[in-house]
């Protein structure tokens, strides 16, 4: 008996894969956001932060270059922000990942679908994001 050899995922496959890359995405921005908490709390224990004025001029970590400046010198708010965008970025590699395997099946109706819903969260982030 000839053995098949399977070119293409299972839906269970593609779902298994999905799941696997949402739960290891938060657990890992987690992980991030909650080292980013610890460094941030060693560092700044003894500051008061003053909230009675909102000052957006001094968010120094609202651009991705920004961030990963901060993260490499071990900035606890950037490495918080980087655990945030983890956040972000998880179920857009998701879509991504749906889009390639659509291709794989030659679904092209839901590629084109996944493409536009890729264009327009760019679209949105482009503008907040990079800086």
């Amino acid at each position: 008996m000839e053995k098949k050899v399977k070119t293409y995922f299972a839906d269970k496959d593609v779902q298994y894969i999905l799941g696997t890359l949402l739960r290891v995405g938060v657990v890992l921005s987690m992980t991030v956001v909650s080292v980013g908490g610890l460094i941030y709390l060693l560092v700044e224990h003894s500051n008061t932060a003053d909230y009675h004025i909102f000052k957006p001029e001094l968010a120094e970590f609202s651009s991705i270059s920004a961030i990963l400046s901060g993260v490499l010198s071990f900035n606890g708010k950037a490495i918080i922000q980087f655990g945030t965008l983890l956040l972000i970025f998880t179920p857009i590699t998701r879509v991504v990942f749906s889009v390639f395997s659509f291709l794989i099946e030659r679904d092209y109706m839901y590629v084109t679908i996944g493409l536009f819903v890729l264009s327009v969260i760019f679209f949105s982030l482009s503008n907040k994001l990079v800086g």
